[in-house]
């Protein structure tokens, strides 16, 4: 299925125009089975809007307008939410407090295509399905587990200059619990959320070659557990480092911190305005 949205003015131009942005927004997202039960992950909303809409106005803040959306558990919403926007805009946008017009209206600039990649499908399978979608050169790809202020446009430059089949965005993983420094039972120091600089992740901004497919199997494969792992033995895999802000949203809790931190005007990836 796909969705064409009109042409509009963007709020960048700066962007490579002739690369496309995949989201993958099929998963069941159970952890977060609170909000996911009734709708799919990408539908599950911060300061009134889901957080698909969060990432794609950060992606056309950059420049980059064109979308593939790989659907799956309760995909049907995901079009209808695009059928809204298309035929009248979504009402819900003109409520939010402090956004500029033109984010109100970004709706018009984005380019999407929905596919149905199915129910169960990997992430590496999904990615898989949208092959023929993506044999026009380097293409972008995420999913709506979480929110960064990465610099997209310095992540491609990046990816251009290395050569390499694939770059991932590599960043701190956010505190998630106090810790303790013990002597026998008794507690000497607690160190509420101390942050972690040694260790990187897998921030799931990535650029990619469409060779990189290759590495895929079939529809039950992932992406983190096989493809990436062969990318890198293969010298083919390259990291972007991001030091600024990046959260997941796999849990209440953490879709509460972005939640507050949108509330609060104090949204690191509010970077359209």
């Amino acid at each position: 299925m796909t969705n064409g949205a009109s042409s509009g003015q963007g709020l960048s131009s700066q962007g490579d125009p002739g690369i496309r942005v995949v989201i993958l927004a099929g998963g069941l997202g159970t952890r977060l089975a609170e909000e996911t039960h009734d709708k799919p992950k990408a539908l599950v909303e911060i300061g009134g809007m889901p957080i698909l809409w969060h990432l794609m106005q950060h992606y056309l803040h950059y420049g980059f307008r064109d979308f593939v959306i790989a659907l799956g558990y309760k995909g049907e919403m995901i079009s209808s939410f695009f059928r809204e926007l298309r035929r009248e805009g979504d009402p819900r946008q003109r409520q939010l407090p402090g956004l500029a017009s033109a984010a109100n209206h970004a709706h018009l600039d984005w380019q999407v295509e929905l596919v149905d990649t199915g129910y169960g499908t990997a992430k590496g399978g999904r990615l898989r399905q949208l092959a023929p979608y993506l044999s026009g050169g380097t293409f972008m790809l995420t999913w709506c587990d979480g929110l960064s202020d990465v610099n997209l446009r310095d992540l491609v430059a990046f990816h251009r200059a290395h050569g390499k089949l694939a770059t991932v965005t590599a960043v701190h993983p956010p505190p998630r619990f106090g810790v303790l420094e013990l002597d026998g039972p008794r507690v000497l120091r607690f160190w509420e959320k101390p942050p972690d600089n040694h260790t990187w992740v897998n921030g799931a901004f990535f650029v990619l070659e469409p060779a990189a497919l290759n590495y895929i199997q079939d529809d039950d494969s992932g992406w983190e557990e096989g493809p990436l792992p062969r990318l890198a033995l293969d010298g083919q895999l390259m990291a972007f480092r991001h030091t600024s802000f990046w959260q997941c949203m796999d849990t209440v809790h953490e879709r509460d911190l972005l939640e507050t931190l949108w509330s609060s005007g104090q949204a690191p990836w509010r970077t359209w305005e």
